[in-house]
């Protein structure tokens, strides 16, 4: 059985591991030791799990020939018992096992670049835009997430039409990938004299943070040009010359920054999200993916695109990739959105089960 021999293969690596950090050698050869303590790491959890299937996979084998030789008919039941409670411990194990051996997504642990943008809708968009903004801001701080603005153009109503912002702290892409697509929000706007129902999108895409091996910038390559930053309407929010705009030209992707009041750290945070946007297209094979991943990602903001409606009337927020809705819009609204990002997990790895 391919499963359990790709098991044993990582429970003797492991122990195999284990032997070699014990060696005086090893232990004074620090380097050496750091890197095999990472390595064993690595393995820990799969191989102490199948170490616990293993005790019950013998020790049920032990009660079967037990229950096959006992004639005393009161042994005889608890033996049984003792076999259907193995049993069950033993398929338990197994798929836990089976979600341990899962392909493990290489960005899970990695910081995410966040970008938001008004779609169909107008005003009612990019309000609708500034709302998820506020609603993300607070999903991260329930789960101790860090962010960090990087640009936002504002509009003169207090919505948004496009937002960038930075995401740290432990499994940050891990917990928002699910959020990538179009969003869709039915309700009357205050605006509407009519009371008649509005339906209106925003774009969310969210990009693992790259690091500086994964990506050549080359200086060649890029355009920086510095302007003045502006706020909501054109009003200037800086007197002197601190935004950043970075042109790549090799894929024409262009990055703007105006939020601090210092050039350099607008500088440093363009160039991060340059970084994330170009290791998202060299990913790809060719432009045409890239262009077609990129739409995949967020699509075009048309509102029959969406992979989530909030329906306010309803206070209803259904999810169309997994056909769940929840009936909170108000606490989900305020970052409480955990419900929904966990049965989105838990959908994927079913999938991955599955093939």
């Amino acid at each position: 059985m391919l499963f359990l021999e790709k098991l044993d293969d990582i429970y003797n690596k492991y122990e195999q591991l284990s032997q070699k950090m014990a060696d005086p050698a090893v232990i004074a050869d620090s380097a050496l030791w750091a890197g095999l303590a990472k390595e064993q790491a690595e393995l820990a959890e799969t191989a102490e799990k199948y170490g616990e299937y293993k005790l019950y996979a013998g020790r049920l084998m032990q009660t079967q020939a037990a229950l096959s030789a006992e004639d005393d008919a009161e042994m005889r039941t608890l033996l049984a018992e003792e076999e259907t409670d193995l049993k069950k411990k033993l398929s338990a194990a197994e798929e836990e096992l089976k979600i341990l051996l899962l392909p493990k997504d290489r960005n899970d642990d990695r910081n995410c670049i966040v970008e938001i943008r008004g779609g169909a809708g107008g005003d009612e968009a990019a309000l609708f835009a500034a709302e998820l903004y506020r609603m993300y801001l607070g999903y991260c701080e329930r789960h101790r997430l860090k962010t960090e603005l990087v640009d936002v153009n504002e509009t003169e109503l207090g919505g948004i039409k496009e937002v960038v912002f930075n995401v740290s702290g432990r499994g940050a892409y891990k917990l928002l990938k699910f959020e990538s697509g179009v969003h869709r929000v039915q309700r009357v706007p205050e605006t509407e004299s009519q009371g008649r129902l509005h339906t209106s999108t925003a774009t969310v895409a969210v990009l693992p943070e790259a690091e500086d091996v994964d990506v050549e910038i080359r200086d060649e390559d890029i355009r920086v040009d510095v302007y003045r930053s502006s706020g909501a309407g054109g009003q200037k929010v800086n007197k002197t010359e601190t935004a950043i705009r970075i042109t790549h030209f090799p894929t024409g992707i262009v990055v703007t920054c105006q939020d601090e009041r210092s050039q350099l750290k607008n500088k440093d945070k363009a160039f991060k999200v340059l970084r994330s946007r170009l290791y998202d297209y060299y990913s790809s094979q060719n432009r045409s993916e890239y262009d077609s991943r990129r739409k995949s990602l967020v699509g075009t903001g048309d509102r029959s695109e969406r992979i989530r409606t909030y329906n306010f009337p309803q206070g209803r927020v259904t999810d169309h990739r997994i056909g769940l809705s929840l009936f909170s819009i108000e606490s989900f609204m305020q970052g409480d959105i955990d419900r929904m990002v966990e049965a989105l997990a838990v959908a994927e790895r079913e999938a991955q089960l599955a093939q």
